[in-house]
């Protein structure tokens, strides 16, 4: 593999303000994820929080076992940008895509794309994760939407996220 085709995967794309709330929920765990325990103690506080313990740790479970899946078999190493970057990298663009169609039941949409990120005989496998973990996403947002009717994801300055209501406008 050439230095440019491993690299190819971290190229930006667009941001994250330009994907709705699901995708970008998936780009910023998946980015949570990398950081190591720090992230993931951050992660399952934030699927407990919404979901509740046992749903929570259901939620938690299904993206461990597709974040290790994609790296034990995965085409090449997924890219990814630090945390606090706003801009989406072409890995990130595919993972939040792929969580979306299996979220939203497009199961032929995601199968395909799952062979983009991983070999094609464990397609299957992660996509049903992604599904699992894209429903708890769901979940999440409709929890989020009772407490808040609009809601969006917010940068902070120590390169945390936080979902917090969109400022009401006249237009």
């Amino acid at each position: 593999m050439s230095i440019s085709s491993a690299q190819r995967g971290g190229a930006p794309v667009g941001f994250l303000s330009e994907l709705d709330a699901l995708e970008a929920a998936s780009v910023i765990y998946l980015r949570s994820w990398c950081e190591g325990a720090r992230g993931n103690d951050k992660m399952l506080s934030d699927f407990s929080s919404c979901l509740g313990e046992r749903q929570g740790q259901h939620a938690m479970g299904a993206f461990e076992e597709l974040c290790r899946l994609c790296a034990q078999f995965g085409r090449r190493p997924l890219m990814r940008h630090a945390l606090n970057f706003k801009c989406l990298g072409s890995d990130e663009a595919c993972f939040a895509n792929f969580i979306g169609a299996a979220a939203n039941r497009d199961r032929d949409d995601a199968m395909m794309i799952a062979t983009l990120l991983v070999r094609s005989d464990m397609a299957p496998q992660i996509t049903s994760l992604a599904t699992d973990f894209g429903l708890a996403l769901k979940r999440m947002n409709m929890s989020s939407r009772q407490a808040t009717p609009r809601t969006s994801i917010r940068n902070l300055a120590d390169g945390t996220f936080e979902i917090q209501p969109e400022a009401k406008t006249l237009h």
